[in-house]
């Protein structure tokens, strides 16, 4: 069964789509009502979402990239969705596999030391007190697995079901990833301190 028709508009390159209990909709005029969703969401999420991948990532630029790669590919696959509310999940998703996407590439082309924060400025560096320094090197020193689990537990406040999901694993991984990440992190700030 089709939920929407097609039918001839004045012009004959512009067909109208008629959903179901609505009137015809243009082809510009849905692209306008995307935009308008997906800015609409990119204005309530992006701030966390930038923040999730600089945490991940240590790079303030190559998050924000991250994070508008996974726009575009909100922006792009709209029609797509099966639940635009379930567009949150779609983007942090997205964002946490574009961030090991990143990470790879590092491995394979950056000689740069395991765990090293990238050069930062003298404003964000005063802004950043040593402790937290010292803890982002510490989770950044984390397993990948164990790394994810635990800024979407605890950074982003998501459920065990919800960073499964977007981790795309089991409830028990999450536990065991987190759990496990928990203990080195805490022995890690022991050696700081």
């Amino acid at each position: 069964m089709c939920i929407f028709t097609c039918v001839e508009a004045k012009s004959p390159h512009a067909p109208e789509i008629r959903f179901p209990g609505t009137g015809a909709v243009r082809p510009a005029e849905s692209a306008q009502v995307r935009g308008r969703e997906v800015t609409a969401l990119y204005e309530a999420h992006a701030l966390s979402l930038t923040r999730l991948a600089y945490v991940m990532l240590g790079d303030r630029p190559a998050a924000e990239d991250v994070v508008q790669e996974a726009f575009l590919g909100l922006y792009k696959r709209w029609n797509q969705l099966h639940d635009t509310a379930s567009a949150p999940g779609y983007l942090r998703a997205s964002v946490v596999n574009g961030c090991r996407m990143v990470l790879r590439s590092r491995a394979r082309h950056d000689d740069r030391i395991a765990g090293e924060l990238p050069w930062e400025s003298a404003e964000a560096t005063a802004l950043v007190g040593e402790v937290h320094r010292h803890l982002l090197l510490a989770i950044r020193a984390l397993p990948p697995r164990q790394r994810e689990a635990l800024v979407l537990r605890y950074y982003l406040d998501l459920s065990e079901e919800e960073t499964a999901r977007s981790m795309g694993i089991r409830r028990g991984t999450v536990k065991s990833a987190t759990s496990r990440a928990l203990a080195a992190l805490g022995q890690r700030m022991q050696e700081y301190s």
